[in-house]
């Protein structure tokens, strides 16, 4: 039985790939807070999102997960389980504002929300599976404000690859 693969199909996988790619360099960037990145792949995410839609995006979103952590070696690890709790928190938040009326969010409001969403619903699953202490809820305001502060960078980026002149050719629908 042959198998029928659809633009989406080549769309999410190249998509896929970028964020992937993204994300592998990430990982090696030094932070100075253990745990905290930038989340630059969820640049790609909201502009997949913005251009193509929410659902579109989740695909994009979730395989960057599965298949960046079985490429870095933290598949079923505790980073990945805290790495899936906040994707599927962004996802959601991004269902959810994808469907007010009107066009829904800016870049901008897309990713700070959804990077506060990532922010909390990791936090929330490694207080309930790894650390059930309440010195840790003195660090959620300042994960939160990085969280804010890095929502902030990727949404001016999503907002340059959108831009009709920025590097929108990543995204640009050739329909």
């Amino acid at each position: 039985m042959l198998i029928q693969t659809t633009r989406d199909d080549h769309r999410i996988a190249w998509l896929t790939a970028l964020a992937i790619t993204i994300h592998i360099a990430e990982s090696a960037l030094p932070m100075p807070l253990p745990g905290v990145k930038p989340g630059l792949a969820n640049v790609i995410t909201i502009a997949v999102l913005i251009k193509f839609g929410w659902r579109l995006a989740a695909w994009v979103s979730l395989l960057r997960v599965v298949a960046g952590s079985l490429l870095i070696g933290t598949f079923l690890s505790p980073t990945f389980l805290l790495s899936l709790s906040g994707a599927l928190a962004s996802i959601v938040v991004l269902a959810l504002l994808s469907q007010l009326p009107g066009r829904g969010c800016s870049a901008w409001g897309y990713s700070v929300v959804s990077s506060m969403a990532h922010t909390l619903a990791q936090f929330w699953v490694a207080y309930e599976l790894f650390i059930q202490h309440a010195g840790l809820f003195h660090l959620l305001p300042i994960l939160m404000t990085v969280a804010f502060g890095f929502g902030l960078i990727s949404g001016w980026i999503a907002n340059l690859m959108l831009a009709p002149r920025g590097v929108s050719r990543i995204c640009r629908d050739t329909d």
